[in-house]
């Protein structure tokens, strides 16, 4: 279970304030994997990253009650180190066998002596695939995962979308998305973000129709579900 209480987010002061999340509460059911579908702009990304605990809420406080990955589309490991120490890194925050992790992200990742280069030096695609060989080296009850994988090698992403289903028959994922359809991949549970409020977990089906109500009506009378 992951509850997130009173929990607000803004940006800025004063006339340039901007308001991301006003007073959400909501419980997410970490026995289901749940797609949240949100505008650009929505706010998806700091949701996402609230919950995982990389950036903290300016009002209110998420209880977590299970072991929870970092976001998939994170870039933020440390720019300095390389890739195999970075993996020493996460391995020791997560209490994991250093060893296995690393020969786990060596075999997946497919980045070979890049492995031992400075994650500064990556494109955004390598960064991908270390992150996502990291993410899968460690067992988590909850994956986030932060729109697509941005990754132009298809092979790649085959394998990825393989791995991450196999895991997915013993863990759940937690994804936001401004597309249904890869939302659809993954979740069988959906909610909407807009103008920073979050609705209720729903069946996806029920939240695809009313995120059609979000882009085609005014937001008061596209966000009551019963509308």
């Amino acid at each position: 279970m992951i509850e997130l209480q009173n929990v607000s987010k803004y940006y800025g002061w004063g006339q340039d304030t901007k308001l991301v999340l006003h007073d959400v509460d909501c419980v997410l059911d970490t026995n289901l994997s749940i797609g949240i579908l949100g505008m650009n702009g929505a706010g998806k990304s700091t949701l996402i990253n609230i919950i995982a605990g990389a950036m903290p809420p300016t009002k209110g406080k998420v209880v977590r009650k299970a072991r929870i990955s970092w976001p998939l589309g994170l870039k933020g490991f440390a720019g300095t180190f390389t890739g195999e120490e970075n993996t020493r890194f996460i391995s020791r925050i997560y209490g994991a066998d250093r060893r296995k992790v690393f020969k786990f992200v060596e075999e997946f990742s497919e980045l070979g002596d890049d492995l031992y280069r400075p994650i500064n030096t990556y494109s955004s695609g390598m960064k991908s695939r270390l992150t996502v060989a990291m993410s899968l080296a460690i067992e988590f009850d909850v994956y986030l995962m932060d729109e697509g994988l941005s990754v132009a090698d298809k092979r790649f992403v085959d394998r990825y979308s393989a791995a991450m289903k196999e895991r997915f028959t013993r863990s759940r994922v937690i994804m936001v998305s401004h597309s249904l359809r890869t939302l659809r991949d993954y979740c069988q549970h959906g909610a909407v973000l807009h103008h920073a409020k979050i609705t209720e977990v729903m069946p996806i089906a029920q939240a695809a129709k009313l995120y059609d109500q979000v882009l085609s009506k005014p937001y008061r009378a596209a966000f009551n579900p019963n509308a």
